[in-house]
């Protein structure tokens, strides 16, 4: 089963496997091998490597994005890789950048407690309980964000399909899904 044209979301909760130091430092996992999401996803090990050794062999970088915003980055990734337990990331804040410095105080606040990854998958499997097995994903980005998997702040439903994965056309889909969310 591929679904390569749908840009999907995953959380991760601050704790104490993903940290801040210093409000600008974040370690830590934002993705497990393995565990059901709320949507009933699994991660397989392995998933992300690909995508990984393409983004290196381009000399790009997985982008720090604000609520999952193409507009706002707000930081760097120093390090995203894959082990045994799932996606590690590794990067600072940029509080040179607004939103940086508004990110860095709204952790240190509570307000905001975890991260989601931008993502489409390319191969998955359903397993005998029908949950969805990711087998090989395209990581697009790591965001800071106040709320998990809101259906409202993905792309598109799991099953609905882009008809194009252009950027511009990818930004204009997270602005309208930005003022979705406002009307809440």
């Amino acid at each position: 089963m591929t679904n390569d044209s749908v840009l999907e979301h995953k959380f991760a909760r601050f704790d104490t496997d993903l940290t801040v130091k210093d409000g600008t430092q974040i370690e830590g996992y934002a993705s497990y091998f393995g565990d059901a999401d709320q949507g009933g996803d699994v991660v397989m090990a392995g998933a992300y490597a690909a995508s990984l050794a393409r983004i290196k062999a381009e000399n790009r970088q997985v982008k720090m994005l604000w609520q999952h915003d193409p507009a706002q980055p707000i930081g760097v990734w120093d390090e995203v890789r894959e082990d045994a337990r799932g996606l590690y990331v590794k990067g600072r804040l940029l509080e040179t950048v607004g939103k940086g410095r508004e990110a860095a105080a709204l952790i240190s606040a509570g307000a905001i407690d975890g991260l989601s990854i931008g993502y489409r998958t390319l191969r998955a499997a359903r397993n005998d309980k029908g949950r969805r097995l990711l087998q090989e994903l395209e990581l697009w980005e790591v965001s800071l964000v106040t709320f998990p998997m809101l259906p409202s702040a993905r792309i598109g439903a799991k099953g609905d399909s882009l008809i194009s994965t252009d950027l511009r056309e990818m930004a204009a889909v997270f602005r309208h899904a930005r003022r979705e969310m406002a009307r809440m």
